[in-house]
């Protein structure tokens, strides 16, 4: 028996329709470089209407529509995030340079100590 919970997923005409988007596309490009010797709207209007035919298929597909689904939602949770005010963004960049600052000062003398103990005192030279 099936589990009704189970989507069966039907890809080929989505992939088909993604094609053909792709070809509109491509189609308006070429259309823009044929059209060399028209004058710069037609070529414009040839390269804008491939591309929104382009963009409205691939819309209409299933990828395209999940894709759209996958926006909204993104966008709804963005809304949802709780951002710093001013004085906390700025209370953060502070102390992220003043750790970086104290990083540096311990790497720099982490290294000028290696260096002490393997030149001075190890190998001797001055």
């Amino acid at each position: 028996m099936a589990n009704p919970n189970v989507e069966t997923v039907g890809a080929s005409s989505g992939k088909w329709l993604l094609a053909v988007a792709v070809l509109l596309v491509v189609a308006g490009v070429i259309g823009f470089y044929v059209l060399a010797q028209q004058p710069a709207y037609v070529r414009g209007a040839a390269l804008f209407v491939g591309l929104a035919l382009g963009v409205v298929v691939a819309l209409v597909s299933a990828p395209g529509k999940d894709f759209v689904g996958f926006a909204k939602e993104s966008y709804r949770e963005v809304r949802k995030v709780v951002w710093p005010t001013r004085k906390e963004a700025g209370q953060m960049t502070g102390l992220v340079f003043a750790f970086v600052v104290v990083m540096a000062l311990f790497l720099w003398s982490a290294d000028k100590l290696i260096e002490w103990v393997i030149f001075s005192l190890v190998l001797g030279w001055k």
